[in-house]
């Protein structure tokens, strides 16, 4: 099969086309190298400049200032759940989590494995279709640091800004919409994010964390777990991180920045939502309209059988990955950087045609 379908998985999920076309081209032998990008050594002059370029488009892209470390690390979010606490929670400190979903109650629990965490205000009672209001948090003056996930991927709630914290260091993990808008880097202590959503392929873990905080890091920490270590410390994923550098020079010179992702991003949000919105309650929208996601769009329909008809149907019509998480079931439309505005207009005829044979 050659042709492309529409991908709205929620990860791996799509990459730009431009960024595919060259990993092809430079897939068999860098030009000047006469080795794959596969191939090359992570301690080569070629592999250092590829890093260092993705590192400088990245600042660029974020505005990240100086005074912050990028690195590009392995793991996913998931290990972040545990170097997070074990790199910036010294003895006898607590930090605060706020939860919207199952990956902030996945970082709590791991956190609370390493040292005292608490959850400092959480939306389960209503299934996470929302984001806690200010006055539902119990937030710590004297935290070592508060933890939020920005985007939930599986409910489909996006924090629309950060919570105000004050002193206290803000520490995000931004897995799920990374690059997906311009963000105020100086706001944070210390952002993570897997690249497998937006930035890249999975096996590179991002890590952008603010200098002063790598002073709390304990002595005898396992040294792959030190964030003083940087990112070659031993082999990197340096395919993956080859791909982030061309992801970050496409939405640079071919999409013109954050600023212009955003929009088109709110665009393709936009359709869909109006959409769901349109159907008089044949498609309900599990979050809150005002904390809706632009990335991951969640949905249901009157019945799971429909719902598992819905997808099978869609997968014939070439709109693949629209199963909800397992946890939690309905129907998930990840509609990331890359995805195309072709597919969202696919996707809602798609729907308009179902719910006219089946409503």
């Amino acid at each position: 099969m050659t042709k492309r379908i529409f991908n709205f998985s929620s990860g791996p999920a799509i990459l730009p086309e431009p960024v595919l076309e060259q990993a092809q081209r430079d897939l068999y032998a860098l030009p000047g190298v006469g080795m794959s990008v596969l191939e090359i050594s992570h301690r080569s002059t070629t592999f250092e400049q590829i890093i260092n370029e993705a590192e400088a488009d990245l600042r660029l892209l974020l505005g990240i200032p100086e005074n912050y470390k990028v690195l590009f690390l392995q793991g996913g979010a998931s290990l972040q759940f545990s170097m997070v606490p074990m790199n910036l929670l010294p003895k006898g400190a607590s930090a605060d989590y706020i939860l919207t979903g199952s990956w902030g109650q996945g970082a709590l629990k791991e956190a609370r494995k390493l040292g005292r965490a608490r959850e400092a205000s959480s939306t389960a009672a209503t299934n996470f279709n929302r984001l806690p209001g200010p006055e539902e948090s119990d937030l710590d003056a004297n935290a070592a640091y508060l933890h939020f996930t920005s985007n939930e991927t599986i409910f489909g709630v996006e924090f629309q800004e950060e919570p105000i914290v004050g002193d206290v260091p803000l520490v995000c993990d931004m897995s799920s919409n990374f690059i997906s808008k311009p963000i105020d880097v100086t706001k944070y202590g210390l952002i993570y994010a897997g690249a497998q959503k937006n930035a890249g392929p999975a096996g590179a873990t991002i890590v952008i964390v603010r200098n002063d905080l790598l002073e709390r890091v304990p002595e005898g920490l396992p040294s792959m777990l030190d964030y003083r270590n940087g990112s070659r410390y031993n082999t990197p994923p340096c395919f993956s991180i080859y791909i982030c550098g061309l992801v970050f020079k496409w939405l640079l010179n071919e999409v013109g920045g954050l600023k212009k992702i955003y929009v088109k991003n709110a665009e393709k949000a936009r359709i869909l939502y109006d959409a769901i919105d349109a159907s008089d309650g044949y498609y309900r929208g599990h979050a809150e309209k005002d904390c809706r996601s632009l990335m991951n769009v969640t949905f249901r329909l009157p019945s799971e059988e429909l719902e598992k008809i819905f997808v099978k149907e869609a997968t014939s019509h070439g709109l693949d990955g629209l199963n909800g998480h397992r946890s939690v079931g309905g129907i998930r439309a990840s509609i990331y950087n890359a995805f195309p505005l072709a597919g969202v207009t696919s996707l809602v005829e798609f729907m308009q045609d179902f719910e006219r044979k089946n409503g």
